[in-house]
């Protein structure tokens, strides 16, 4: 009777706001991350930032380079480079998607977020087509339009 199949709890650990500013995302796709022992555990403490980071795809294989993972404490020895690439675990037909979308002029790979889906890291990125100046004006003039009409909205309902 009851509804056994359980979604395992997200926990969001990194985020990339600038990326919704400077492009237009077309697709999204969820990739697994190949990390150390002390990467994940740096990660679990919310240690990692992905605001210059960017994805490539050499010889079949999704790279994320620049995303900066803090080394761990405890780690000592075992810790690696924080902004090393690292491998992003996608399926072959993904890849090719994104390979196909990076050949055209204007497209680009970007890390969205970061986080733990169950005890698995992952990262969600999006095919972007970077925005122009305009664009970037036109939406900070709508977020302003929509921040005055709720603010209207509150005043005339109180």
């Amino acid at each position: 009777m009851g509804n056994d199949t359980k979604k395992p709890p997200v926990k969001l650990i990194a985020n990339n706001k600038k990326a919704y500013h400077d492009y237009f995302i077309e697709e999204k796709f969820e990739a697994g991350i190949a990390l150390a022992g002390t990467e994940v555990k740096s990660l679990r403490m919310g240690k990692c930032s992905i605001k210059e980071s960017y994805i490539q795809i050499n010889h079949g294989e999704a790279i994320i380079y620049g995303m900066h993972v803090s080394p761990y404490e405890k780690g000592n020895i075992f810790n690696k480079d924080p902004l090393r690439p690292k491998k992003l675990l996608l399926h072959k037909r993904e890849i090719g998607k994104l390979l196909g979308a990076i050949t055209q002029q204007g497209y680009t790979i970007v890390p969205l977020q970061v986080y733990f889906k169950g005890s698995l890291a992952k990262c969600e990125i999006g095919i972007a087509k970077g925005k122009k100046l305009y664009d970037k004006r036109a939406d900070i003039a709508k977020k302003d339009a929509r921040r005055d009409m709720e603010r209207a909205f509150k005043e005339y309902n109180r």
